[in-house]
């Protein structure tokens, strides 16, 4: 930004009000302003912009602190005292106090106080503002300043920064400088400091159920770990198995600290220590799992506790104790904690995303849900991105809408599927209705070539598929504007839908129901209601329609999340993301 303003700290030292002026018009400094040597130790006078003038020896030591120090322009706390003439903030202590509360209490989002120098805020808070002398003011000013503004920070936008850990990541950028300052003298202003700080987090229901979750979880945390499940053969109901009665007690561990919990929720006890159970825990019925005379028999009581179970844990509701349930039931409260808190960053890198009208599609959960107006409009299941073939996480729109399209095999599909195809089958791309074409669009024989050497050296090629409903992509594509070539469709493989686990794509997102997606988008009854569309796709023409406007697309991925009902479930990590994440949050501070 120094750049752009045309300014160099190491040669030239601007007025504040100059420097502000032109922040705030876009336009380059006007000459007068800049000048070396040019008195930063001197009163602002007032200036066309309107800043009052900073009287004082506090102002001017603050002035000089930030205006000679390593602070940028492009500082939230350096524009912070521009904007208010560099008068002190600080100067009753319950916002010290409200801001150092707010600091100790970050746990509850998932992050960590050991960011922050809290007991040098406590120390501090110590002394009245009037009982120091000015320099100690001018340290305290910006200690708490600073303090305020990267807390802001990390509740809206995150610890982490992802462009740093992601190099496709494309989400909304956190808030302008000049935003963020005028964020700060928001919350000073607020009654209530710490409620005002508290209110930054993502107002998400999801966010909300995660934070209780990891209250719930960091107490079971501390009761020790649960029984485990040895590996073996997969049980199903009736079975009798020493290996059931280990499922039986790790589940009714389970109960025994739901249970507990909800005895000594606030209210209940004279503390007010213990969290409630989340409100998707279910203990009734559950009563009975130690009381058996056979501990090695999978029982009805033990089925249903297996398939509540699996509902939580994102699985197969299906009371087959196979690899993935019994995995599940071996992690512990610690690592739910764990997966609780990566879950919370990933959803303040999005939240601002997921403001207004959107479409989001959740990786994990293998759901696209439309948000209109503020309400859930329409749902539908999805297919993703195989773990070998990732479907990335973006944000994009749709630009329009392709009927009866033709499929371009993309360069993967075309290296990986197509050619080894063909060298195994001659007949691979009839039995498709694959053609090859050059760059200007001409057909090329496939007989010509020597798809040995191209499964070596590639195909200088492109390779398309004719439309039909038995293509690829099915009869309606969505196009979106990434430059991995993703977007959603239609398939011709429904079949798909009706499983519980669907990572089985190349990449792109299958949508089931696409024909009602697309009467949403194209949002215009009267020529593209169901039935108009669904002639236009009878004729078999391809044919590109405008969507009405462009709804933002939300790719995300999250190895926890909300079901239908809107109870709170872990997911599998499908893609193997959560513990670079967990290593990178956990590790040095910013």
């Amino acid at each position: 930004m120094l750049t752009e303003l045309g300014l160099d700290w190491g040669k030239t030292v601007v007025t504040a009000a100059a420097l502000l002026a032109a922040l705030l018009s876009s336009a380059p400094l006007p000459a007068q302003a800049v000048g070396a040597d040019s008195g930063l130790d001197s009163r602002l006078s007032r200036s066309a912009d309107g800043i009052s003038a900073a009287n004082g020896v506090l102002p001017a030591l603050l002035e000089n602190r930030l205006t000679m120090s390593l602070h940028g322009v492009e500082d939230p706390a350096l524009l912070f005292y521009l904007q208010r003439g560099f008068r002190p903030a600080w100067t009753q202590q319950e916002k010290l106090h409200g801001l150092i509360e707010a600091v100790r209490t970050l746990d509850e989002h998932g992050l960590d106080a050991a960011d922050f120098a809290l007991e040098r805020l406590r120390t501090e808070a110590l002394y009245r503002f009037a009982d120091l002398p000015p320099e100690r003011q001018v340290e305290r000013e910006l200690l708490f300043t600073d303090t305020l503004a990267r807390l802001l920070q990390q509740l809206r936008h995150g610890r982490l920064n992802p462009r740093t850990l992601y190099a496709d990541w494309n989400f909304s950028a956190p808030a302008r400088p000049l935003e963020q300052a005028a964020r700060l003298a928001q919350v000073l202003e607020a009654p209530a400091l710490n409620a005002a700080v508290q209110a930054q987090a993502p107002d998400l229901d999801l966010y909300r159920e995660l934070q209780a979750a990891l209250k719930h979880y960091r107490m079971l945390a501390t009761w020790g770990d649960w029984p485990k499940v040895a590996s073996g053969p997969t049980l199903r109901p009736d079975a009798r198995d020493p290996r059931i009665a280990a499922v039986r007690a790790r589940l009714a561990a389970e109960e025994r600290a739901l249970r507990a919990l909800a005895s000594n929720a606030p209210g209940s006890s004279a503390t007010g220590e213990h969290p409630p159970a989340p409100a998707n825990s279910r203990t009734t019925g559950l009563a009975s799992l130690a009381d058996t005379t056979d501990a090695s028999h999978y029982d009805p009581v033990l089925v249903e506790a297996v398939r509540r179970f699996q509902q939580r844990a994102g699985l197969a509701v299906d009371a087959a104790l196979g690899k993935q349930t019994v995995d599940a039931l071996n992690i512990s409260p610690a690592q739910r904690v764990a997966q609780l808190r990566v879950n919370l960053e990933r959803l303040r890198w999005v939240a601002q995303d997921m403001q207004g009208d959107h479409m989001l599609v959740d990786l994990t959960g293998y759901r696209l849900r439309l948000h209109l107006g503020g309400q859930l409009a329409w749902s539908a299941r999805i297919v993703v991105g195989k773990p070998t073939r990732k479907t990335p996480a973006l944000l994009d729109s749709v630009q329009h809408l392709v009927l009866n399209p033709k499929w371009v095999v993309p360069p993967t599909i075309l290296r990986e599927d197509v050619v080894p195809g063909v060298v195994r089958n001659p007949d691979y791309l009839v039995k498709h209705r694959m053609q090859i074409v050059d760059r200007s669009g001409a057909s090329v024989d496939a007989q010509h070539i020597d798809w040995k050497a191209a499964r070596q050296h590639g195909l200088p090629y492109r390779v398309v598929q004719d439309s039909g409903a038995d293509g690829s992509l099915g009869r309606i594509k969505f196009s979106l504007a990434n430059p991995y070539a993703i977007y959603l469709h239609d398939t011709n493989a429904p079949s798909l839908f009706r499983r519980d686990t669907r990572a089985l794509s190349s990449g792109c997102v299958r949508v089931e129901k696409p024909n009602e997606l697309a009467v949403l988008l194209l949002d215009d009854p009267e020529r593209w209601g169901p039935e108009a569309l669904e002639q236009a796709l009878a004729t078999g023409k391809t044919r590109t329609l405008p969507v009405a406007r462009q709804i933002p697309v939300l790719l995300h991925y999250a190895s926890a999340g909300l079901d239908e009902q809107g109870r709170l479930q872990f997911r599998p990590d499908i893609y193997a993301r959560d513990e670079a994440l967990r290593v990178a949050l956990d590790g040095v501070q910013r």
